[in-house]
């Protein structure tokens, strides 16, 4: 059993070093964290006990652990299942929770919009008046009847990995990347017809497609508007799994100018700026047929601009010899071989809503 966590109960505010739970414990928001493709709950470790060592007895950690290892290839939408009921169960047990937060790195930050999409429940007043018809970020809901408090991401694939540098490894080939999402399927099977949109499940659109607004049953964007506050880390430079501009939700044009940090707490955050939500309203949306990269990639830009993010640039370039591991590096994967990511942890923490 890892220290200060318990293994299928997480961690809480009380007991960090022993790993055992408490039931007198006040933490009433629950924190859940949730692994990259091919990852598995310990991958927040390091995160995890940092929470509840800077938090004590206001945060309970739970780590996820429905889609670790080969689940992570069963697709977005399986994994974000999942990790909805997982919720739920975790909910159930512990009644004195009253708030709700995401943190997720790489793939799970999809799979934690696809489960919110799922948990959103639009929120009543005293008068039972429903508040599903206010406009912008002062829409108010429930997620799995709690308070959406924070949802972050860390080097999420936002806009996908199809084309147009999203995945730096492929050198910005066309050639490379046409070649990546005709084989993608093969390795990562679902989640990789996902990530480069490449899924055409009776004849719909493209998943991350269809979540960039409330689809069906599935809340998304609701869910998201939900949220006190929305945050994206991004790496930008040296991440060779996800690029810039698909974990920031940016257009190339609006990619900042940065230099590096002066800040001594903080030294790899080398920008910041919070997004307000866009109210500029949407072209109609396109067929499965449009298949054109530049007008995908802008509809997702566009989708999500309609709630206000705030946006953290991290950069591992100067002097630092974990660079060439950022993805990893960021989210502290392995405290061992990435610790030099735990700013942007403290960053996390510091920021963090209670």
């Amino acid at each position: 059993m890892d220290a200060g966590v318990c293994s299928s109960d997480s961690i809480n505010g009380e007991d960090v070093f022993s790993g055992k739970p408490s039931d007198v414990s006040s933490a009433d928001h629950l924190v859940v964290m949730i692994h990259g493709i091919l990852g598995n709950s310990a991958n927040w470790k390091f995160a995890a006990e940092q929470f509840v060592r800077k938090l004590p007895d206001k945060v309970f950690v739970h780590r996820s652990e429905k889609n670790m290892d080969k689940l992570t290839l069963d697709g977005v939408d399986v994994m974000g299942e999942r990790l909805a009921e997982e919720v739920l169960e975790l909910i159930k047990q512990k009644p004195n929770l009253r708030k709700i937060s995401f943190v997720a790195h790489s793939v799970g930050g999809l799979v934690a919009r696809y489960a919110i999409g799922k948990l959103y429940n639009p929120c009543k007043t005293e008068n039972e008046k429903d508040l599903s018809a206010v406009s912008g970020d002062e829409f108010k809901g429930t997620i799995g009847g709690l308070e959406p408090v924070n949802f972050i991401t860390v080097a999420t694939p936002h806009l996908g990995s199809r084309g147009n540098k999203q995945v730096p490894f492929l050198f910005g080939l066309t050639a490379l990347e046409k070649v990546a999402a005709g084989v993608i399927h093969w390795i990562f099977k679902r989640t990789g017809r996902h990530l480069f949109l490449t899924d055409n499940d009776d004849g719909k659109p493209p998943l991350l497609k269809r979540m960039v607004e409330d689809h069906e049953h599935y809340y998304f964007m609701s869910g998201l508007r939900s949220f006190k506050r929305r945050v994206a880390y991004s790496n930008v430079g040296y991440d060779h799994i996800v690029g810039w501009r698909t974990s920031s939700i940016r257009r190339a044009v609006e990619l900042p100018k940065w230099e590096d940090s002066v800040n001594e707490k903080y030294p790899h955050v080398v920008y910041e700026e919070l997004c307000k939500a866009c109210d500029a309203e949407q072209d109609e949306p396109m067929s499965a047929e449009a298949d054109s990269l530049d007008n995908i990639e802008e509809e997702l830009v566009t989708g999500l601009s309609r709630v206000s993010w705030e946006k953290v640039d991290v950069s591992f370039h100067s002097g630092s010899i974990q660079r060439f591991a950022a993805h990893s590096v960021i989210q502290v994967k392995n405290e061992n071989l990435h610790s030099e990511g735990a700013d942007v942890i403290q960053h996390i923490i510091d920021h963090f809503h209670v």
